[in-house]
């Protein structure tokens, strides 16, 4: 008998794409999957098409949304698998991709995720995540993104897989679990991903990329590709991340890359260029300083509870501060990178 995997799907608001992401799931060449969706308090009406059409599917339906770590939390509290998936509802993944990331990821003990090949829907072969890549002061992207898929066709190691499409041990998510939380209840949606695979890290858990597991998604279906409340929310959980996961070196070096970050999406908002200038195009300029002073607001009314995280996160460390600079070498992405595709 091949080991269980439980299969986690977050959906809010999917009537559109569900059925797509479902069937595929439910015709995995794998022979011993465990589907779950959580609904996160869905208004459309996706949750009577799980309940009528997909009788092997576990539904759990929560009254409100709780974020993607939120949801994806009691989704992983529920699984009985020893190796659990997470899938976003907007994806729909080949027939083969659950076991060909399960094969990769049981080629080491040391492996403790499995970063799956995850193309854009469209343009086809266009990829939006090859695994992670980070950015010395918390940010992350899709290593990758935007390239052509043919770049990215070698198995190896990656800093960490994105949660849209990642398998996981299940021990690796317990070992670094803090508090009960797998995921950061914290955040809501966005860095998630991030500041699992830098606690994994500090564990020294390493991650694998099996570019032959395929999935294609719908990039931000659900939060809006330049909407200020997913801007909000990524520069607030990189900087908690920065405070909970990164030794004080990291944190020190990490500072004039935000500046250096700054620097250049100011211009890309003056020029019309990059992700700052798109963002530009769809709010004001004082939009931007507006959600920017909501963050650092933010961000201090956290600080007490991430320092307390961060106190139990570090006290864990298994990996030298030397190691953790060459981990951010090895996995990184240039600023470029970060203000023009991101």
């Amino acid at each position: 008998m091949e080991d269980l995997i439980s299969v986690v799907i977050l959906n809010w608001n999917g009537n559109v794409f569900i059925r797509g992401c479902l069937d595929t799931v439910l015709s995995q060449d794998y022979p011993n999957l465990e589907v779950i969706v959580v609904d996160n308090g869905s208004s459309d009406g996706s949750q009577q098409i799980i309940r009528d059409e997909y009788k092997r599917v576990v539904l759990i339906e929560i009254a409100r949304n709780l974020g993607f770590g939120g949801g994806n939390n009691i989704g992983i509290d529920r699984a009985r698998g020893k190796y659990v998936l997470i899938l976003n509802n907007d994806t729909e993944i080949d027939m083969s991709c659950v076991s060909e990331m399960k094969r990769a990821l049981d080629r080491n003990k040391g492996y403790g995720a499995c970063a799956s090949r995850i193309d854009v829907m469209d343009p086809p072969d266009t990829i939006d995540a090859a695994g992670i890549a980070v950015y010395p002061d918390g940010l992350a992207m899709g290593r990758g993104k935007w390239e052509p898929a043919a770049n990215y066709a070698r198995e190896e190691e990656v800093f960490f897989a994105s949660g849209c499409c990642a398998l996981f041990k299940r021990e690796m998510l317990e070992d670094i679990a803090i508090d009960g939380e797998y995921y950061d209840n914290d955040f809501f949606a966005y860095a998630d991903d991030t500041d699992l695979g830098w606690r994994a890290q500090l564990r020294g858990w390493r991650c694998v990329y099996a570019p032959a597991a395929k999935c294609r998604h719908l990039h931000s279906a659900t939060s809006g590709y330049y909407s200020a409340f997913k801007a909000y929310l990524v520069e607030r959980n990189r900087m908690w991340l920065m405070v909970k996961d990164f030794p004080l070196p990291l944190i020190i070096y990490g500072q004039m890359f935000t500046f250096l970050r700054y620097a250049h999406q100011a211009v890309g908002a003056i020029t019309g260029k990059g992700a700052a200038g798109k963002f530009s195009e769809e709010h004001s300029k004082a939009r931007l300083v507006t959600v920017l002073l909501k963050v650092y607001r933010d961000f201090l009314l956290g600080l007490p509870k991430m320092l307390k995280k961060r106190r139990a996160i570090l006290g864990r460390r298994t990996v030298s501060v030397g190691k953790l600079f060459r981990i951010m070498k090895t996995y990184h992405m240039t600023t470029k990178d970060i203000t023009s595709k991101a």
